[in-house]
């Protein structure tokens, strides 16, 4: 197996994406490694060894201290030679085939590949679907602030009052102290949010019949599962996340008083920013062994590669717990 992924991968030298093999694991043959990947500190599951198979350059023989080296740009292990038999054509823009490939649509598009993916056969829409991370934070902090500051100042004026569409005598008035509160309520929603829209829109399992739910589907969310670590697609591009947030900017506005609506919908928009920020870098970042960050990573490792109907939650686990759809922790035997 390779120690840097082969052409047309994804994955930049040094494989990052995987915490560092220990000395034993890296520097022996391969049938220890494979035994190793049994665990602990835990198992790897078969999309993890499937993944694996992108980096075969060669078997050893008895007695040799390191696989031949390939020639150049002649990888040809067994992921590869079944690039060619694939269920799609991975020359072409994905997004109009995936829709026949039918039933067997759901287990292609959770089996995780390290390769990019075209969309569109179209350049400017192919362009206008991939965002690098820091286009989130530069496009919606500005917002963020802006609004904010529109809130505490409107609340300072102390024309807002809860309730009172329904009673003037029993309205209750808001403060502009109260606006921290506010702003954490809508973050706690959008937590929620995140998690409903990741596990009921994200997760749906389209008909098999339906070309065109399918697609749609692939267009959300399949795309990023069946290529987990394309670093241009981790985030969502400001324009049609503009018309979701405005969305929900209009509900909020139906529900609540214009200020305090605008209060709540801020905090929500934070929540989202800190949520994109943070699922990149689940995807690319190295958080230190031990830290909040490190168990978030693994647990989002495991949702892509093994536990997919479960762990919907990506910036906290919270609501993994009342749903039950916490991805349950692994166990191994002591060995005597």
């Amino acid at each position: 197996y390779a120690p840097t992924p082969p052409p047309g991968t994804l994955s930049p030298p040094g494989m990052p994406l995987h915490p560092p093999f220990p000395p034993e694991v890296a520097q022996t043959p391969l049938l220890p490694g494979v035994a190793a990947l049994d665990g602990p500190p835990h198992r790897h599951s078969a999309n993890a060894r499937r993944w694996l198979e992108q980096y075969y350059v060669g078997e050893m023989e008895p007695g040799d201290e390191q696989v031949p080296p390939a020639a150049p740009g002649c990888w040809k292990g067994p992921a590869m030679a079944r690039r060619g038999m694939d269920l799609v054509d991975w020359q072409k823009p994905l997004l109009w085939q995936v829709g026949y490939l039918g039933e067997k649509y759901d287990e292609w598009v959770h089996q995780p590949v390290d390769r990019p993916i075209r969309l569109f056969h179209s350049d400017l829409l192919e362009s206008l679907s991939k965002t690098a991370w820091y286009v989130v934070f530069m496009v919606w902090a500005p917002v963020v602030l802006y609004l904010s500051w529109v809130s505490y100042t409107s609340l300072a004026q102390g024309n807002t009052r809860l309730f009172s569409s329904f009673t003037t005598e029993y309205s209750i008035p808001v403060h502009k102290y109260y606006f921290p509160f506010i702003f954490l309520l809508g973050m706690f929603l959008w937590s929620l949010l995140e998690y409903l829209i990741h596990r009921f829109v994200f997760h749906m399992k389209p008909p098999a019949s339906n070309y065109y739910l399918i697609t749609l589907h692939f267009l959300l969310h399949g795309q990023h599962h069946k290529s987990p670590f394309d670093s241009s697609r981790l985030v969502f591009p400001p324009v049609p996340a503009s018309l979701v947030i405005g969305f929900f900017y209009g509900v909020l506005q139906l529900l609540l008083p214009e200020v305090l609506g605008l209060s709540v919908f801020v905090g929500g928009l934070c929540g989202y920013v800190i949520y994109d920020m943070m699922h990149y870098y689940l995807h690319y970042g190295s958080p230190k062994k031990g830290t909040y960050l490190y168990g978030l990573k693994a647990y989002h490792v495991k949702h892509h590669f093994e536990h997919q109907k479960s762990g919907f939650g990506i910036s906290t686990r919270f609501w993994d717990y009342p749903f039950r759809t916490l991805i349950p922790e692994e166990t191994f035997e002591k060995e005597d």
